[in-house]
């Protein structure tokens, strides 16, 4: 079992099917909020679906393919963060995330993406870290900005979200510029 403790209030965990139900609960409860920057809401639309990602999710941790965490704060899920790819042979991890809406605000994604990031390079000895988000989505560009990753460029057309395509931002940081800080 993954357990990684940040702080007194916040911690990462690996996901057990037995966290379907709120994790399904908190995705249905900001379903529409979620939707405006997420592609897979509407495949997500009962607890079984969620069973499904759950079990994906520890299939690629199986694998040493990926890491998805569900976030605790205060022992309660909030949200995910964690790799959704590993490439082991370019030594490079990408991490995703989202957060339950009633929960922004309070810090605690930028805890975890620093967690993930510092896991990676003294744990996982990666040597890069990527974070793709919408160029919209300033609410998810501003977790690698405060955490000083570099802004490396657009790629455009990178996400069809429903009705329309939306550019990533990418930013990057490297080992030897994460333990520099």
């Amino acid at each position: 079992m993954f357990l990684y403790k940040i702080d007194d209030d916040v911690s990462l965990k690996l996901p057990e099917l037995k966290d379907a139900e709120r994790v399904f609960e908190l995705t249905d409860h900001s379903r529409e909020y979620l939707r405006q920057w997420l592609p897979w809401l509407d495949e997500t639309t009962s607890v079984e679906d969620t069973k499904g990602f759950i079990q994906s999710c520890l299939k690629s941790y199986a694998e040493n393919k990926g890491l998805t965490t569900f976030i605790l704060y205060k022992g309660s899920i909030v949200g995910t963060a964690g790799y959704n790819q590993i490439n082991w042979t370019n030594k490079t991890a990408y991490i995703g995330y989202w957060l339950g809406k009633e929960y922004q605000g309070y810090g605690i994604m930028t805890k975890a993406a620093k967690a993930l990031t510092d896991y990676a390079f003294k744990e996982l000895k990666l040597n890069r870290v990527d974070i793709r988000a919408a160029e919209g989505n300033s609410k998810s560009r501003a977790i690698p900005e405060r955490l000083g990753f570099v802004c490396e460029g657009r790629i455009r057309q990178a996400e069809w979200l429903y009705d329309r395509y939306a550019d990533h931002i990418v930013y990057g940081m490297l080992a030897d510029e994460w333990t520099s800080k």
